[in-house]
């Protein structure tokens, strides 16, 4: 299970955000097929607990669901800036909040069977209200909700994004600890 090696990468197209290659592939029984990768520069995100324990969670349309979900805090990482930078400052942006406190609470590669993109996700408490700086794009409404709503949300289907899930769960974790 060692065999397998990338023998050639073509860029087939440049967004925004991701890069898609088709990758050239040689398996360990030696045959060769094209598979497809996407390459992510990174994000990072925040579970923002308050002083009285809710967490503070943004909602916001997402084309690619072509609905309204509600999610951790969360951006892409800037090329000059390390991932703890940006879920700093995503957590700002996006809530109005700076972190008195935050910590590593896990790491997660959201779809490895394709991509690249890795999310760590970060605890921040001893919050600090500030203001908004929304993108000139980015349109969300900041809400609150206990850990307990949370993951009943998360049992009931109705919380479905990988990151706000891992977050949420790992949070709990630690918490339970």
């Amino acid at each position: 299970m060692s065999g397998y090696k990338r023998i050639g990468r073509e860029l087939m197209h440049k967004g925004a955000i991701v890069e898609l290659y088709k990758d050239k592939m040689q398996l360990d029984d030696g045959s060769v097929h094209d598979w497809d990768f996407l390459h992510h520069p990174g994000a990072a995100a925040v579970v923002p607990v308050d002083k009285d324990g809710n967490i503070i969670m943004v909602r916001q349309y997402r084309n690619a669901l072509g609905r309204y979900t509600i999610e951790l805090p969360a951006g892409g990482k800037n090329p000059d800036e390390d991932f703890e930078t940006c879920a700093l400052r995503e957590l700002e942006e996006e809530t109005g909040y700076k972190a008195g406190h935050h910590e590593l609470l896990c790491d997660i590669f959201t779809t490895v069977a394709l991509m690249d993109e890795r999310i760590p996700i970060y605890l921040a408490t001893d919050l600090i209200p500030t203001h908004q700086h929304l993108d000139e794009d980015e349109f969300l409404n900041v809400e609150k909700h206990s850990l307990d709503e949370l993951v009943n949300m998360i049992f009931e289907g109705k919380l479905q994004d990988s990151k706000t899930i891992c977050g949420i769960l790992s949070y709990k974790a630690k918490k339970n600890l």
